[in-house]
């Protein structure tokens, strides 16, 4: 699966970047937690949309960044990913949702 695949989720892209494979999910709002966890190649759910996440986005080389419950995302933060190459996305539906629906179509 590509990240391609995630507008069909209906997630809704913010910055482009060139299509990435995905290698699964993770799931977490403590940037610190990410940083040492979230692995390349993943997609990461968050509500986290400042410039500290796109750092952490770019030192794990996650394949994407999808912010839930429509999370505001800093303008500062979205120059940065287009800067540095980061997709990233945005939806209404909760971390959990929107995990879920991503691992009902990923096969975790």
């Amino acid at each position: 699966m590509t990240t391609g695949a995630l507008k069909e989720l209906g997630f809704v892209q913010v910055t482009g970047a060139e299509e990435r494979e995905i290698t699964g999910g993770f799931c977490g709002d403590l940037l610190s937690w990410a940083m040492g966890r979230a692995q390349e190649g993943q997609v990461w759910f968050t509500v986290m949309g400042n410039l500290n996440t796109i750092a952490v986005a770019s030192l794990a080389d996650v394949a994407a960044v999808v912010l839930c419950h429509d999370a505001a995302l800093a303008e500062d933060a979205r120059q940065r990913a287009q800067q540095e190459g980061i997709l990233l996305f945005t939806t209404s539906l909760s971390e959990f949702e929107a995990a879920a629906a991503f691992a009902a179509v990923f096969g975790a």
